[in-house]
């Protein structure tokens, strides 16, 4: 195995468990929302940022999904499949997490929704990456 589909499998695990986290608090009793769409906002951004890697790329510092995409577009054109679903998530990046930012505080409904788009990053990623989501 080449050493960059190890860290971008390494990428993929931890993007797994932001999901997982995501998936436990949405079936708690108290959901903690603004946690679930940061959750899900950072396995897209782990996902995305694995494709990068994987391709040998070094993934920029940036949490905007959007300026992911655009760097994977190049090799792999059906990222911009996901666009919907990146706009709906990069606000939970940094935003919805603090305080007096402009987000509102997200609600069950944006919860949900953001774990949807999760899951179309990483099911995306499965179809055009099959040996990365292993």
């Amino acid at each position: 195995m080449s050493a960059e589909l190890d860290i971008a499998r390494q990428w993929v695990a931890r993007a797994r468990n932001d999901l997982l986290n995501a998936d436990n608090n949405l079936a708690s009793k108290n959901v903690p929302f603004d946690t679930v769409c940061f959750h899900c906002q950072q396995a897209a951004e782990k996902l995305l940022k694995a494709v990068l890697v994987a391709r040998g790329f070094p993934p920029p510092r940036t949490h905007v999904l959007l300026v992911l995409s655009d760097s994977i577009a190049s090799f792999l054109p059906s990222v911009e499949s996901l666009r919907d679903d990146l706009v709906i998530l990069t606000p939970y990046a940094v935003s919805a997490r603090y305080p007096g930012e402009d987000c509102d505080m997200p609600t069950l409904d944006d919860a949900r929704e953001a774990r949807q788009c999760a899951r179309n990053v990483l099911s995306w990623m499965g179809k055009e990456m099959p040996d990365v989501t292993l």
